[in-house]
């Protein structure tokens, strides 16, 4: 498709009708063409774009920091502006998820470092949280956005509580992703730990950071893992993949690599990307993995294969060549562990 700034034939998305070189160059010309690809995506769920910003009524919950006028709802669905009150859809007592056991080894995105894929016999529990602070325009588990749609099903703490079995060896909370409703999350992982689960995270990192240190200590002590899902560095890059920017993302890892991971007893801190076709390219895994790198370069990173999804079906698959050029570049960055996931997804 032909870039609508450049006017040159790339990989461009038919949602965002610019390319990679555009958005990364020339950040002001792609803001109309990124703010239209988010508004439609969102409003297909009702959803508000760009985050509410004029209103009196604030959730510090994530990077959004939402600003909700009468009856406006948050970013993520879940917070409300109800006659000049927060009002809470889901997420403190009752949280709108789904839940399922995985045997083990499962497809984790930590699963090439985990101890959980040793424990064959033993089962992970996947907390699917039904709400998210980002709005991926080739999310692979868009589907959630029906469970904020719907608001339900929910579930209490105690519900999943009951479920735990003495094959259940960890459990992952994930979704969507977990930081609309952290406060649910942080008390469900608080009672797997007295259990003696490993407590794990897979998220877009950008919740506020009283909550990412809640999350941290459970995850440490239980020697559970948090995943960053990092999809790109460059902050107009992040805006145009995600509706939102990485900056509360980037200065959450280094929290972590920084303050947290020296205390941990094995793997605590991993790292992913998805090769986005036409967008991710072997620039951005640099600038990626030499971040993390320079944090501390035994931080396991995967780079994962990328399957047309969402508002994105019609990006090609990444090919097994550029993959593996991607995987050198991020080794040549100072990174040791390095995987590629999700092979079959590469042609």
């Amino acid at each position: 498709m032909k870039c609508q700034i450049c006017q040159k034939e790339k990989i461009v998305s038919q949602i965002l009708k610019c390319c990679l070189d555009c958005i990364r160059n020339f950040p002001e010309k792609t803001k109309k063409f990124i703010f239209n690809a988010h508004k439609i995506s969102k409003e297909k769920f009702d959803l508000p774009y760009p985050p509410p910003k004029e209103g009196k009524i604030v959730c510090n919950l994530c990077q959004n920091r939402c600003q909700m006028g009468d009856n406006e709802i948050s970013f993520c669905g879940l917070r409300k502006n109800e006659k000049g009150k927060l009002k809470i859809l889901a997420g403190t007592n009752e949280a709108i998820l789904r839940w399922y056991f995985d045997p083990l080894p499962t497809n984790c995105v930590a699963s090439f470092v985990c101890e959980g894929s040793k424990k064959f016999g033993k089962k992970n529990l996947a907390i699917f949280y039904g709400a998210c602070t980002f709005d991926c325009l080739f999310c692979q588990n868009w589907h959630f956005r029906f469970l904020t749609k719907n608001l339900e099903p929910k579930f209490k703490v105690e519900e999943i509580v009951k479920i735990i079995d003495k094959e259940t060896f960890c459990v992952c909370f994930f979704g969507g992703d977990p930081t609309p409703q952290l406060p649910h999350a942080l008390k469900l992982a608080k009672e797997m730990a007295k259990k003696g689960l490993r407590v794990c995270w897979e998220t877009n990192g950008g919740m506020n950071e009283n909550l990412l240190r809640k999350m941290a200590e459970i995850s440490l002590k239980s020697k559970g893992i948090i995943k960053f899902d990092l999809k790109a560095f460059n902050e107009n890059l992040n805006l145009a993949l995600t509706g939102v920017s990485n900056r509360q993302t980037l200065k959450n890892f280094e929290i972590l690599a920084k303050e947290y991971l020296p205390k941990a007893k094995g793997i605590f801190l991993v790292a992913s990307t998805l090769l986005v076709p036409g967008y991710i390219d072997k620039k951005e895994v640099f600038d990626i993995a030499n971040f993390i790198s320079k944090l501390n370069p035994e931080i396991p990173y995967s780079l994962l294969g990328f399957y047309p999804h969402y508002l994105m079906k019609d990006l090609p698959l990444y090919t097994f060549k550029e993959a593996k050029e991607c995987f050198k570049i991020a080794k040549e960055a100072g990174l040791k562990k390095v995987n590629l996931g999700n092979l079959h997804l590469f042609i």
